[in-house]
C-alpha cells in the first residue's frame, strides 16, 4: 500500500439501522476503490445495506473543551426540544 494515499473514514448502514455509523478508517487512491475496500474489509459477513466513504481531510469537528460555549445559546431554545410534542403510535424510530 502506498503511504501517500488519502485516509478515508468508512459508514455503514446496517439492516436493521436506520443511520450509517463510522465503521473505521483506510487508504485509498479514490472514492470508488474505497468503497471497495470498506465492502472487502467492514462487510465481510453481508452486515451491511449501504456504504458511505469520506475523505478524512473533508471531516471538521469542533472541539470538546468548546463545548459549553458552543451549546450554550440552545440552552434559550426549549421550544426545540421534542419534548413538548405528542407523537401519534404510528411514528416510529423518532
Amino acid at each position: 500500500m502506498n503511504k501517500d494515499w488519502p485516509l478515508w473514514e468508512v459508514f455503514i448502514r446496517s439492516k436493521n439501522g436506520l443511520d450509517h455509523k463510522h465503521a473505521g478508517s483506510l487508504h485509498a487512491t479514490d472514492a470508488r476503490m474505497a468503497i471497495e475496500n470498506a465492502r472487502d474489509v467492514y462487510t465481510r459477513r453481508m452486515e451491511g445495506v449501504s456504504i458511505w466513504v469520506v475523505e478524512s481531510k473533508y471531516i471538521h469537528a469542533s472541539n470538546p473543551e468548546d463545548s459549553d460555549s458552543l451549546y450554550d445559546p440552545a440552552n434559550d431554545k426549549a421550544y426545540r426540544h421534542p419534548t413538548f410534542y405528542d407523537l401519534p403510535e404510528e411514528v416510529k424510530n423518532m
